[in-house]
């Protein structure tokens, strides 16, 4: 990653509430954007801090059973583990590993038991999340041994876990392949229940969604660089196969491939160098939605960090309007630094970073007098996620996540405290009085986060008498696309096997 810049303060900037992006010198390096979105799974084993961090990950979300049903015991509840992530990538391969440990759970403990490797003396509880995440990496790479980087250094729990599990290798892939015969299971997927297969099926079959950054590239030139490589255009998603790719139907910017080529498609250059950005629709949908509100001039505040792509997307489609994007709650210089980096390398340059939270920034705010429209992405229970990692990682979602997934449901009292934060934010959002529109967006397939918040929120009548009241409108994405003629003041896509869930609705002043 680049140098901070020395004509810019980021620390006395972020401190002082503000940080200006408009003269950021760009980096002499080109850093790769891929590792920002999404990173492949190698079948060679990973670092060792990967292993604990999943390990810790993993004791958080395993599945807690009965004490009669207790046949392997793990470490009692303890305080939230401290985490420290080498780079995005470790952190990726962190949270697959315990989400895969969390679905495999019952076969990992029904290996361990059957091969006698479990219960062992020398392993205390506090290590048994530890060796169930690493059985089940073991066993994914065919019960090889791992290869062991010269530069990667040595935890003592991780050797001796791996020693202890390697030394059990024969007898472990006994018991897998009789568990497989017992279940009937040409694989292990298919020992999982039905509604949890056919979910990993669903997401892992998912077309990529990718948008243009049109700052590096223009949409004739991604066409004509993807002719060359052998891709041919088609109509609808649902035509997609082999080396395809379809533009989206809201969304000009916005393209879709075959889930098949993400490997293929990571190693194009368009994908280094930050032509091609790979991020779920919604987000795409959201800026959209936000971006038509927006006159020349109007500046936009954006309630929380959330992604980095998120953002520089908004500064793609704003640039050309002179708009100004605020970005609430960058609580650190070093926060402050990388998103600056990351801006930079993609060449955007209108965007003020805030240190304070959205709800702490008061409705007459000097700075904030421009600002025409908020966009508003609460955090939110996330099940209609296509990919829960890549949402844990971009969203700064909770690895909790992991655990509503595998149930299929969110715990009614955590769906609570969500609606009541998200209702809180979007009525603060409603008393800037200089804002014509809010952009409520979220991944949520329950109606309690979605349509009831607005709902109650415009019954609340919190903007007061001397403005105009909001209403809902329907939201337009593009002008180059037909979504305009929608009269739905609601705009969402339900989970399927084509598209992730979503939800989004627009809250607009009404005319005088």
């Amino acid at each position: 990653m680049p140098e901070p810049n020395n004509n810019l303060s980021l620390h006395e900037d972020v401190i002082n509430g503000t940080s200006d992006l408009s003269e950021v010198k760009k980096p002499d390096e080109k850093e790769s954007v891929v590792k920002r979105t999404m990173t492949l799974i190698e079948k060679n084993g990973c670092h060792d801090t990967v292993y604990m961090n999943a390990a810790k990950i993993f004791q958080g979300i395993h599945t807690e059973k009965a004490k009669h049903r207790m046949l392997v015991r793990y470490a009692g509840d303890a305080a939230p583990p401290v985490l420290a992530f080498k780079d995005v990538c470790s952190q990726r391969l962190s949270c697959e590993l315990a989400f895969n440990a969390l679905k495999y759970q019952d076969l990992l403990e029904e290996m361990l038991l059957d091969s006698c490797a479990y219960p062992c003396h020398s392993i205390p509880d506090e290590l048994t999340s530890l060796l169930v995440v690493m059985l089940y990496d073991l066993q994914d790479r065919k019960f090889e041994a791992r290869e062991i980087s010269d530069e990667d250094e040595p935890v003592a729990d991780v050797r001796k876990i791996e020693h202890y599990l390697y030394s059990f290798r024969t007898k472990l892939a006994a018991a897998l392949a009789r568990c497989r015969i017992k279940h009937d299971a040409p694989s292990i997927e298919y020992v999982l229940p039905e509604t949890i297969r056919k979910q990993h099926q669903r997401a892992s079959a998912l077309p990529l969604c990718v948008w243009i950054n049109t700052f590096k590239i223009s949409l004739e030139d991604v066409f004509r660089d993807l002719k060359e490589k052998g891709f041919t255009k088609v109509e609808s998603v649902s035509d997609l196969d082999h080396y395809t790719y379809g533009v989206d139907q809201h969304c000009s910017d916005v393209l879709f491939f075959p889930s098949s080529l993400k490997e293929e498609l990571l190693n194009l250059d368009l994908f280094a160098d930050g032509k091609l950005l790979l991020q779920d629709k919604s987000r795409s949908l959201a800026v959209h939605a936000a971006q038509a509100q927006l006159n020349s001039g109007d500046d936009i505040i954006v309630a929380h960090v959330g992604s980095h792509l998120t953002i520089a997307h908004l500064s793609v489609l704003t640039n050309h309007s002179k708009s100004t994007i605020f970005v609430c709650g960058v609580k650190s210089s070093e926060e402050a630094a990388e998103l600056r980096n990351f801006f930079s390398h993609m060449e955007c340059t209108n965007i003020h970073l805030l240190h304070e939270d959205f709800t702490e920034i008061g409705p007459t705010d000097p700075k904030l007098q421009k600002a025409k429209v908020i966009l508003l992405l609460p955090q939110c229970s996330g099940l209609g996620a296509g990919d829960p990692i890549d949402f844990i990682l971009n969203e700064h979602g909770d690895a909790e996540l992991l655990k509503d997934l595998f149930r299929g449901t969110v715990a009614k009292d955590k769906l609570s405290v969500l609606a009541e934060r998200q209702f809180n934010e979007l009525m603060h959002a409603m008393k800037f009085k200089e804002v014509q529109a809010i952009v409520y967006c979220t991944c949520s397939i329950y109606p309690e986060e979605n349509e009831r918040v607005v709902k109650k929120a415009l019954e609340s009548g919190v903007e007061g008498d001397k403005v105009q009241p909001y209403r809902l409108i329907p939201p337009g994405f593009d002008a180059c696309s037909d979504s305009n003629a929608s009269t739905e003041t609601f705009f969402r896509t339900e989970p399927s096997a084509i598209s992730s869930g979503c939800f989004l609705a627009v809250l607009a002043r009404e005319s005088t």
